[in-house]
């Protein structure tokens, strides 16, 4: 019967396979644009980008004989009083100069939510962004108003809000000869815009901290299964191998035992014959044993943890932060203590990058030093200029202690800009 579709390839062909493997590159991919497109700062520069597309069309047709006035903001204001035309060219090139400049400046800040950066050189950079807002357009400060809510602390980022409300309300209600009813709802309804505008920006924000501190606790759970798993396989190993050992060698070692003692027996009457039957039997007996027993050595001394998976599985879980990974070969050959503790580490110095510092990168490299292994943590967060030892909190602890406790160390080499951190411990512990 003719078919009217093409059937699609079975799953266990090779197109099939070829196409699942297409599918999961095209779905994690997607997972990223889209943890990447939440970020509040990705949402504020394509804000600024619609805006400014906007306007700039509405240039564009007043330079083209259009009758109308794109921008009204304070220069438009200031040209108008100083006796200039509103049709003049010279200031709608002016204004889409200054456009320009507010979309390139808030595009930098904007970017800048993770960075470490102080809280003045930020307000600071603000109001330069504000002051060519209000320059431009009465609609433009309200950008300004979601991107201070999200570089700025709350309290900052609120009374910020308020000026902005007053500024709008004094600079557009004031100068016109209107009732005081309608200035009120002038300024009810700046109050909403700007409040919204304030309220989006920090919900954004604290929907994006959620995300990373949840892709951090998800990442932290996906490495411990992989470290899991790894443990599980080892003490699989071992029991199969002790069983080995004592079951074949207990009976190996009583069967030379009895092929001795037949060997003394039967001498007795054909000592001859009887005697190199028997000492065959024992020599094959005895190598059998110390093949078993040398089987079993190095079945142990290789029975080693992989923590490459478990670190990788780390690495990919956390779509916000970048984490790079630098493991040599000494990754694949750890002791069960010293990868469950390295694993530990890595994920509270990762943790703690994303979370708290709002690293973009995060960078761990492994090393094996002879008998020993050295781990790094380095990212490029906010840092903390003030830490010291006797100040840390309890992840930095507990990391210092699951080194202690396997004879290492860990240390904090730097704190600012970004944070560092150094451990070292026996590797096969």
């Amino acid at each position: 019967m003719p078919r009217s579709a093409q059937q699609p390839a079975p799953p266990g062909s090779a197109a099939g396979r070829l196409a699942g493997v297409f599918a999961g590159l095209g779905s994690h991919m997607i997972d990223r644009l889209l943890a990447r497109l939440a970020e509040p700062g990705v949402v504020l520069r394509l804000a600024a980008l619609v805006v400014c597309a906007m306007e700039l069309v509405s240039a564009g047709a007043a330079l083209l004989g259009a009758r109308t006035e794109p921008y009204d903001g304070l220069v438009a204001r200031v040209w108008r009083a100083a006796g200039g035309n509103a049709d003049d060219r010279g200031l709608l090139l002016l204004c889409v100069a200054l456009l320009l400049v507010f979309v390139a400046l808030m595009w930098r800040l904007a970017s800048q939510g993770a960075q470490v950066v102080a809280v003045n050189r930020r307000l600071a950079w603000l109001l330069l962004v504000d002051l060519l807002a209000f320059g431009v357009t009465p609609g433009l400060p309200f950008l300004v108003t979601a991107l201070a809510a999200v570089l700025l602390p709350a309290r900052l980022a609120l009374g910020f809000g308020f000026a902005q409300v007053l500024l709008n309300t004094g600079i557009y209600a004031a100068p016109q000869a209107t009732a005081w009813l309608d200035q009120l709802g002038l300024l009810s309804s700046m109050l909403a815009l700007h409040g919204l505008a304030f309220g989006l920006g920090r919900m954004a924000a604290a929907e994006a901290e959620k995300r990373r501190w949840l892709q951090a606790v998800l990442a932290e759970q996906l490495s411990g299964e992989q470290l899991l798993a790894e443990q599980m396989r080892y003490s699989e190993r071992m029991q199969i191998a002790r069983e080995l050992h004592d079951l074949m060698g207990h009976h190996l070692t009583a069967l030379n035992l009895q092929l001795q003692l037949g060997g003394a027996l039967l001498a007795r009457s054909d000592a001859s014959g009887a005697g190199q039957a028997l000492d065959r039997a024992q020599g094959v007996a005895a190598q059998l044993l110390a093949d078993v027993r040398e089987a079993v050595s190095q079945q142990r001394s290789s029975q080693r943890i992989d923590l490459s998976a478990a670190l990788q599985a780390l690495a990919e879980g956390i779509a916000s932060t970048r984490v790079e990974l630098q493991l040599d070969d000494a990754a694949r050959d750890l002791g069960p203590r010293a990868a469950h503790a390295l694993l530990r580490c890595v994920q509270e110095g990762v943790t703690n990058g994303v979370r708290h510092a709002a690293a973009r990168r995060v960078r761990v490299e492994l090393q094996g030093q002879g008998d020993e292994i050295a781990v790094s943590i380095d990212d490029d967060g906010r840092g903390a200029p003030h830490w010291h030892a006797g100040r840390a909190g309890n992840g930095l602890s507990g990391m210092a202690e699951r080194m202690t406790e396997l004879g290492g160390q860990m240390r904090v080499t730097r704190t600012s800009p970004g944070f560092r951190i150094e451990l070292r411990c026996p590797r096969w512990v």
